[in-house]
């Protein structure tokens, strides 16, 4: 089966954190053990140089976008999985990210827009050409709270037309704006892959069959920071929905889910402490040595560990701490 079609059926693909020494300086050791734990987790693919990995390792003073992307090929060389590059910046920076990670061997590229706010709708589609031309797209429609942008049905209905677009990961935190998506991929007729980056309605999102009227369309799979996370879990889960798709229970374990990611990615700060909640619960486990970021300001928020805590003791059944203390020790090995 085909990278791309294996994306169409829907799979669980973290977005992969960056480890860090105590000096924040590059931990090799524990970078490959977590490339290694979503592997054995059964992640159906990465997500690498992206939000979760922290956007200042392109900093040319820091130095690791290369590095880190290849570091992460050379632990997925030979898997069957697929392996999505974050792309980033003007159109510029964004087609050389694009054949750089072509070059490495990434499959697909996650188009962030944040530096196209300013925008029309023919210049965003017109970027978005351009990388394409260069590395299959991945689509991205961010959050306005965290960075991103308003895209209107408009902009993904010209978007769905482009040929080398292969999915698109819905992430506006927004039932309105999540439908524009749809609706523009049901009517183009294409067959583009739909994945939640919707943390608030990730089980939601996955259960759900949307009829626009153009055609029925599901969004089979995840794109998430917070499946960084207990994914072992969330592997479970998703094989879980496609093969029970109707469970009366779903919208429960939605709601429980939405809790651990509250706590884990600190909506109640504006999300400001979101990457450090993902290093909280991987430095927990033994993932991770500690909680460090690029940015010394990045820190849990107040409040935030106790809320990680909670949600722990109330959803021991959505952890996976057991399945990494049976293997922490084989994915460490140099």
């Amino acid at each position: 089966m085909s990278w791309r079609e294996r994306l169409r059926q829907g799979v669980v693909i973290p977005a992969h954190p960056l480890a860090l020494t105590a000096e924040r300086k590059l931990d090799e050791r524990r970078q490959r053990a977590l490339t290694r734990y979503y592997l054995a987790a059964g992640a159906g693919g990465l997500a690498v140089g992206v939000h979760t990995t922290q956007f200042a390792i392109r900093d040319p003073k820091v130095g690791l976008f290369e590095p880190v992307l290849r570091m992460a090929m050379e632990e997925m060389r030979g898997r069957d999985v697929i392996k999505v590059a974050g792309v980033c910046g003007g159109t510029a920076q964004a087609v050389k990210e694009a054949e750089l990670a072509r070059g490495i061997g990434y499959h697909a590229g996650l188009v962030s827009m944040a530096a196209l706010k300013g925008a029309s709708t023919e210049e965003m589609v017109e970027h978005m050409k351009a990388v394409a031309a260069v590395l299959p797209v991945f689509g991205f429609y961010l959050q306005p709270a965290v960075g991103g942008r308003v895209l209107g049905y408009e902009f993904w209905r010209r978007f769905a037309e482009i040929e080398n677009v292969a999915a698109v990961k819905i992430a506006p935190f927004n039932r309105y704006q999540t439908l524009d998506v749809v609706r523009a991929v049901a009517e183009s007729g294409r067959e583009i892959a739909l994945y939640t980056g919707n943390d608030d309605n990730i089980v939601a999102d996955l259960v759900t069959e949307f009829d626009t009227g153009a055609r029925k369309l599901r969004i089979n799979g995840g794109l998430l920071g917070h499946w960084a996370a207990w994914t072992r879990r969330a592997v479970e889960m998703l094989e879980q929905i496609h093969a029970e798709p109707g469970r009366r229970d779903w919208l429960t374990v939605g709601v429980r889910v939405t809790d651990m990611n509250a706590a884990i990615f600190d909506a109640a700060n504006g999300f400001h402490g979101c990457i450090a909640g993902i290093h909280e619960v991987l430095r927990r486990q033994g993932l991770l040595a500690g909680r460090w970021c690029l940015d010394e300001k990045e820190e849990l928020s107040a409040g935030q560990m106790e809320e990680i805590q909670r949600v722990c003791r109330s959803y021991p059944e959505l952890t996976d701490d057991g399945f990494v203390r049976e293997h922490l020790d084989e994915w460490m090995r140099p």
